[in-house]
């Protein structure tokens, strides 16, 4: 397949010339490749000149290289090929979730329906439904595939109601058209109308070199992707990507870093579903740690 690659890419897509347009199927961030660019288009010439896997020189390096990649597979590639080979349901239409009061939200709840919160990670932290699930709006496309079931119904939680209409779309395109409703009003309309929230604790980096310089018995638990690990990390962290999360000690304070605090947020929410207590995420994550000047060590 490598070796195929090499040759459409090489042999069929280049020899078009330059000018030639390219509009890419996948955005930057998507799992079906490997650090994708952020361009929404580009030319033949530009991706010559700026992408690095046409840089390797020949056939044999290219299949070398492109063998030993490490890509992370979500659980909703299965039912993706499964859509593939069999067709998708038809829907006729993107669903409508209804808007929903906290007392209806509670009550579809309690039947099994999945929340999620597409707050930021702050926001999140702050105060949300206990069991929730943090993916923020612009992380609902990759990340709700990893950990959402398609067997049952979604809620959504969103930031601002303006949101709802993008998230349908973003869950629609993984495959998700069980979103049965909205709660009306996000998170403050839940504990105004006297429901109980949870909290995640959020950890700034100075208090987070803090607890490591003291010698507390912390678990810093890195989430990104392996590359990412491989440039450069907090030395004694633990590394496991966001999506496979198991076997994790619970006899100590587990803090969760990522590069920002997107996925972190999501690796912590579903600790917390899991009954974790003591998890922390950890603002700005290793963007921030490494701005302040704190030590990493690499591979």
């Amino acid at each position: 397949m490598a070796a195929n690659l090499y040759d459409s890419i090489f042999g069929k897509l280049l020899p078009l010339g330059d000018g030639v347009i390219i509009c890419p199927a996948h955005g930057a961030g998507s799992v079906c490749g490997k650090s994708i660019a952020k361009r929404d288009e580009s030319t033949i010439g530009i991706e010559k000149t700026r992408n690095p896997w046409l840089q390797i020189k020949g056939k044999e390096e290219f299949v070398k290289l492109k063998t030993v990649e490490r890509l992370e597979q979500p659980h909703y590639f299965r039912q993706m090929e499964q859509f593939n080979l069999e067709g998708p349901p038809l829907l006729g239409n993107l669903p409508s979730p209804k808007p929903l009061s906290p007392e209806l939200f509670r009550e579809k709840m309690k039947g099994g329906a999945i929340v999620v919160d597409t707050g930021l990670p702050a926001v999140f932290g702050g105060a949300h439904i206990k069991g929730a699930y943090s993916i923020w709006l612009d992380g609902l496309p990759v990340f709700g595939g990893w950990v959402l079931p398609y067997n049952k119904p979604i809620l959504l939680v969103p930031e601002t109601n303006r949101d709802v209409d993008t998230a349908v779309r973003y869950l629609v395109r993984a495959g998700y058209d069980r979103i049965e409703g909205y709660l009306y009003g996000g998170t403050e309309e839940w504990y105004n109308s006297g429901y109980p929230v949870e909290q995640l604790s959020l950890l700034s980096v100075d208090r987070l070199h803090e607890k490591l310089s003291g010698g507390d018995e912390v678990i810093v638990l890195d989430v990104r992707e392996e590359d990412e690990w491989d440039e450069g990390h907090i030395e004694g962290a633990l590394r496991i990507y966001a999506g496979h999360l198991d076997e994790i000690p619970r006899d100590k304070e587990i803090v969760v870093i990522c590069t920002v605090g997107h996925r972190a947020g999501l690796a912590a929410s579903i600790l917390l579903r899991a009954g974790f207590e003591g998890v922390y995420n950890v603002l700005g994550g290793y963007d921030a740690w490494t701005a302040a000047g704190y030590p990493i060590t690499r591979q």
